[in-house]
């Protein structure tokens, strides 16, 4: 699991919780729980897209790779990690809003 890819897929989540629950008053928790539980979604969505893509690596191949994050490892963690968190967000806000 690389740091970057984990801070981005946190901070995407969030943003994508916060997205979700403005765009329906069902789904809104409120601005904290909304972060939340988007940056858990977020993180794993964003794993599991990373997974599932090819992204992840392992601990040996990230330590060799000295160069940084290339911008589709950026691109899939943002995308998976907004998706997850607007999922997460909506969901536990239609439950506990019913």
């Amino acid at each position: 699991m690389d740091i970057v890819s984990l801070i981005v897929q946190l901070i995407a989540g969030a943003v994508g919780g916060n997205l979700a629950g403005k765009a329906n008053a069902k789904f809104d928790m409120g601005g904290a729980a909304n972060s939340i539980f988007g940056a858990i979604g977020g993180v794993v969505l964003g794993q599991i897209v990373e997974r599932v893509t090819g992204g992840a690596v392992t601990a040996d191949q990230a330590a060799a790779a000295t160069q940084g994050m290339d911008i589709a490892g950026i691109i899939s963690s943002l995308v998976g990690g907004g998706a997850g968190g607007a999922v997460l967000s909506a969901v536990i806000g239609a439950l506990k809003n019913r």
